[in-house]
């Protein structure tokens, strides 16, 4: 009759090779004694290359979104000749607009910024009299976004955009179109968010007017808007 095992009266201990536990080199070794259940040495090799402790410095660190502001906005315009007073400048509220929508194409995970994304941009840098003037007639960002993921749908989960999603054509179309109608206008100052908001409505295939147009712009108001000079409300002044 076969003997059964019994165990032993001591309770097996743990023991390291390494007397510095918290320094997890890689001859670091876990070694149950022969007090074990069948008399069997068991041996726990950790390989050196896994991070063991949360706050390892091994482990990356997540990577918060973070828009890059240039100084001008990419438009294929003719040249000039570089005569000082036909160099086009934009608004510092332009230059952001276009870089918050930059930022809301990357967080929809889109591949390109289109006429939706600068729309997006606009309302989100909100501080234009473009944007005021959208939101004064009811049309908000999470409007926009919601509207922009019913027109184009969500991108896949794991997709990631890249630092800079390049314009599609109409985006690009936009900008153009900002750039020429201030040349045609022969009129000293910037590029403002409103240059680039009635681009945008120009553009009549594109998702950004057909979200606009949805959420009850028209031309009407476009007419409106295109009255507003500058992007800074100086009504202030007038009090007193």
């Amino acid at each position: 009759m076969a003997s059964i095992p019994t165990l032993s009266s001591s309770l097996p201990t743990i023991s390291s090779s390494n007397s510095n536990f918290n320094n997890h080199s890689p001859s670091t070794s876990l070694t149950l004694p022969l007090t074990s259940l069948f008399g069997t040495t068991i041996s726990l090799q950790r390989p050196s290359s896994t991070p063991f402790l949360l706050n390892n410095n091994n482990f990356p660190r997540p990577r918060a979104f973070s828009p890059t502001v240039s100084f001008s906005l990419p438009t294929t315009k003719p040249q000039t000749d570089g005569e000082p007073e036909k160099t086009l400048k934009w608004s510092a509220r332009a230059i952001k607009s276009f870089a918050m929508g930059e930022l809301e194409a990357r967080k929809l995970k889109y591949p390109n910024t289109g006429t939706e994304a600068l729309l997006m941009g606009i309302l989100v840098e909100g501080t234009s009299h473009a944007a005021k003037f959208l939101r004064a007639n009811g049309i908000t960002l999470f409007q926009v976004r919601d509207e922009t993921v019913e027109l184009l749908g969500k991108s896949d989960m794991y997709f990631f955009s890249p630092e800079h999603p390049p314009l599609t054509e109409p985006a690009q179309k936009v900008l153009n179109w900002a750039a020429d109608e201030k040349l045609k206008s022969g009129e000293e100052g910037e590029i403002t968010v409103t240059h680039i908001l009635l681009g945008i409505w120009s553009q009549e295939e594109s998702a950004g007017r057909s979200i606009l147009a949805a959420l009850g712009f028209n031309d009407e108001k476009a007419q409106e808007l295109a009255k507003i000079k500058g992007d800074i409300d100086l009504s202030f002044k007038k009090q007193t």
